[in-house]
């Protein structure tokens, strides 16, 4: 049974830990090197990106989380966690940095702030509709060589809010506040 850490620095945790488990993986917390060399695979959860990036910092896994990302670690990221995979964050702070493991460009908040949130259904391909929960979620502008597993028009055209590349997972939305862990499922089984 793969053992999945969930980054437990700031965000979702103990939602990505539910969905994890009733999905029917090893779960645990990472907050240190030490945790995050323990795990087969690794969920960064939404939350906000310049402060998680932040912790990734001055906790020193940073550096540490980029060569296994760069070395194959299975990683899925939602909203906050997707923005720290994307190669561009089109609106992010002049210090704002991202791991580059999906060739994407984001936009913070692209589908507005927090009053703004809502939910609709989401097709993702091989599994079908889920719940997309979108609370100050980016929105992917551009992409290059990602899988698209799931789009959404907001009203402006479609943009994809579901991507994959190789063992890295990117999601828009919170698929971890609903009770649907199908997605969850998926990147368990891809482990």
């Amino acid at each position: 049974m793969p053992r999945i850490g969930v980054l437990a620095l700031q965000g979702d945790v103990r939602e990505h830990v539910a969905m994890l488990e009733s999905a029917g993986a090893q779960v645990t917390t990472v907050r240190t090197v030490q945790e995050l060399n323990s795990v087969d695979g690794l969920v960064m959860p939404g939350g906000e990106s310049t402060a998680i990036a932040h912790l990734l910092t001055t906790s020193g896994i940073r550096s540490v989380l980029q060569e296994k990302i760069s070395e194959g670690l299975p990683v899925f990221g939602t909203c906050a966690g997707l923005i720290l995979l994307s190669t561009t964050v089109l609106d992010g702070r002049a210090d704002q940095w991202s791991f580059g493991a999906l060739p994407i460009s984001v936009r913070r908040n692209g589908y507005g702030r927090q009053i703004a949130s809502f939910e609709v259904p989401i097709d993702v391909a091989g599994i079908g509709p889920v719940p997309g929960v979108f609370i100050r979620a980016p929105r992917i502008e551009e992409h290059d060589g990602v899988e698209v597993l799931a789009t959404y028009d907001h009203g402006d055209g479609a943009h994809p809010v579901l991507v994959k590349l190789g063992n890295v997972l990117g999601c828009s939305f919170h698929p971890e506040l609903t009770v649907d862990h199908r997605i969850h499922e998926m990147f368990v089984a891809s482990l």
